[in-house]
């Protein structure tokens, strides 16, 4: 089975809310990486309005296609979508979905920081709509508090959302939690608190899948940072990939937060590559 790579040429052409031009020299950067063997890229189709709206008020969404930057959140959620089944169809081992305008700040009926819809609402609805049971592990490692995934996931306890941001919370039938990831951390702090906050937990949770929203904002010298250095997300992306051999190596990335051009480049060149081996 192959990596799946979902980018969309939009996504190099402007300059998007927080993550900026970040995207500017993509896809030709990872070039090396799309001639792997076992990597294929596919340009992601706009995600069915019907879906958002099984996640997102009438209102929200009315809204949101007035918005300039509608178009990239559509194709965004678009490519997790086709991602995920083709992950759980066996199509794909797994995938690195790139995106813009969508992500973990969009809640049911509002959305803030540059995340104009819900990047896991949509994906996780289709699957458990497509496949009946199935559970998903949520893993944040953006700066931030992933607070619409947290709005759109509450009461589905066949989700664990995991968010390492800034305070310590466990709810929702042990479901959702919250980890203070500290602001001035270490890579191996961070990579200690990701296996006992979160690897530790698939083993009683048992997922079908896991979800990353893998943000680089958390590096040092870009906008969210906690300290730690552009050779941690390697190694992140490594103990996560070990880790999925429980759900048979399905991993879906998304790129999430971030704006420093070269930290994005090393992050997801790499990426690509780990998830490939």
């Amino acid at each position: 089975m192959k990596t799946g790579v979902f980018f969309h040429e939009l996504f190099s052409q402007k300059v998007w809310h927080i993550i900026n031009d970040k995207f500017q020299n993509f896809p030709g950067v990872m070039q090396e990486q799309l001639n792997l063997p076992n990597v294929e890229l596919f340009e992601p189709k706009k995600v069915d309005e019907q879906l958002l709206l099984k996640v997102h008020t009438l209102r929200f969404i009315d809204n949101l296609k007035k918005q300039w930057y509608a178009e990239g959140a559509y194709y965004t959620i678009g490519g997790a979508v086709e991602a995920s089944e083709k992950i759980m169809l066996g199509e794909l081992r797994n995938a690195l979905i790139f995106g813009v305008a969508a992500g973990h700040h969009a809640e049911r009926d509002s959305a803030w920081g540059g995340t104009y819809a819900s990047f896991c609402g949509p994906t996780i609805v289709n699957l458990q709509e497509k496949f009946p049971g199935v559970k998903v592990a949520i893993l944040d490692t953006d700066s931030h508090h992933g607070n619409g995934t947290r709005d759109v996931t509450m009461g589905n306890h066949n989700v664990l959302h995991v968010c390492f941001c800034s305070v310590n919370r466990i709810e929702d039938n042990n479901t959702k939690i919250c980890v203070d990831s500290g602001f001035q951390t270490t890579d191996d702090r961070y990579l200690t608190l990701v296996e006992e906050e979160f690897v530790n937990r698939l083993d009683d949770f048992q997922p079908d899948i896991i979800i990353h929203l893998l943000g680089h904002d958390t590096a040092k010298n870009d906008y969210g940072s906690r300290g730690l250095t552009k050779e941690f997300f390697p190694k992140l992306v490594q103990l996560v990939k070990n880790s999925a051999e429980i759900c048979n190596g399905r991993y879906l990335i998304n790129t999430h937060g971030g704006a420093s051009v070269p930290i994005c480049e090393y992050v997801y060149t790499n990426t690509i590559k780990i998830l490939a081996e």
